[in-house]
């Protein structure tokens, strides 16, 4: 098998040439014409239930198939060493799907272990889905479990203090119940759930896989009988990626291990600068961690970090709203070096218990030269 550059290149472009084209096509198409009415009815029942396209009777609806979209999501599959996967318009509508997915199988029942993104906190706190939680941490898990218990979710590096879990212990407390992980912040390059257990590995691909700030899309890589479920439920709610959204976030596959690993050099020398400095009272960063998962599950500290202001709280805004290179703004993963204040932001809807610190301060690094970077921080952090 090839090396990871080779396939973020290749992957999902191994028909190109059988087409004539250098470039994956754009396929922009609403609707398809049908040879007669039989196959185009027999295509419509197998793309609402979730299968794949039957070999006549056309792809029908945009909202049921598009082929662009299904390159990025071969891709994805891929480097995440899954069977498929399933692009949505968006992370949340990703984790929504799994959530009624598992609703729908009669398992309502969820686990998940904190830290999470503060979108998908929010969703299974409220049960807007109709499901249930039970918060646990690693040592509770396998207690946490039910009968109904459909599916179990963790996110390593965990958002937004970037902690670390053991995915293979964790997939052992599972006890067979689906374990889902949200892989956004290490990416594939960096990280493959799949290989230690995991079922289904979320993506809010808006971030490293798009990689420039301009595309909203999520995905998940799975087991082909999960990416069956989610393909009924995309269809049915219509969460569908556009397929513009797909040709970028495919585009963007190429470039993501050298981003990645270009982002990973300045945010370990970042972290370090920060670590001490005088007006940072913790940095929490993987790369600086003595976990044995460092270079086992996870390959590198990554391209995120966080540190907690000296001055507690209003210390934190100032530095926030006193950087002129790096932006004020949520999301992560782009080119750009962005900084936001989880608590009042990301996590704002999470419940006040588990709130990141008032003091934390997230910093997604993006490609500009470090020196840059550490050079605009410690101008905000000094006032």
């Amino acid at each position: 098998m090839s090396r990871l550059d080779t396939r973020a290149v290749h992957a999902g472009r191994d028909d190109l040439a059988g087409l004539g084209t250098h470039v994956p096509p754009l396929d922009l198409s609403t609707t398809y014409p049908v040879p007669d009415l039989a196959a185009g009815g027999d295509a419509y029942q197998a793309l609402a239930g979730g299968g794949r396209p039957p070999a006549e009777g056309g792809l029908v609806y945009q909202r049921l198939w598009n082929p662009t979209v299904a390159r990025f999501e071969r891709a994805l599959a891929e480097l995440e060493g899954c069977a498929e996967a399933v692009a949505f318009s968006s992370g949340m509508a990703a984790l929504s799907a799994c959530l009624l997915a598992t609703a729908a199988a009669g398992r309502r029942h969820v686990v998940a272990l904190r830290p999470l993104y503060g979108g998908s906190d929010h969703l299974l706190e409220s049960g807007l889905l109709g499901t249930e939680v039970t918060w646990a941490d690693p040592g509770t898990l396998a207690a946490a479990l039910r009968p109904d218990t459909g599916l179990v979710l963790v996110e390593t590096p965990g958002n937004p203090t970037l902690d670390l879990l053991d995915l293979t212990e964790i997939a052992e407390r599972c006890a067979g119940v689906p374990l889902l992980v949200d892989n956004t912040f290490a990416t594939p390059v960096l990280q493959r759930p799949a290989a230690f257990g995991a079922d289904l590995v979320l993506h809010s691909a808006t971030k490293s896989i798009g990689g420039h700030g301009d595309v909203l899309a999520g995905a998940v890589a799975c087991t082909a009988e999960w990416a069956e479920r989610l393909r009924r439920v995309r269809a049915v709610t219509g969460a569908v990626l556009h397929p513009l959204a797909g040709y970028l976030l495919h585009r963007g596959l190429q470039t993501l291990p050298l981003r990645v690993r270009a982002a990973s050099a300045s945010a370990a020398l970042i972290a370090d600068r920060l670590a001490g400095h005088p007006g940072v009272a913790a940095v929490h960063y993987p790369g600086r961690s003595d976990s044995p998962l460092l270079g086992k599950q996870l390959l590198g500290g990554g391209s995120t970090l966080a540190f907690e202001a000296a001055g507690g709280f209003a210390h934190a805004a100032a530095v926030a709203e006193r950087c002129r290179l790096i932006t004020h703004a949520v999301s992560l993963g782009g080119v750009d070096t962005l900084i936001q204040h989880p608590a009042s932001l990301t996590h704002r809807p999470v419940a006040a218990a588990h709130k990141p610190s008032p003091a934390l301060l997230r910093l997604s690094v993006g490609l500009e030269d470090p020196d840059d970077l550490i050079a605009d921080l410690t101008g905000a952090l000094a006032g």
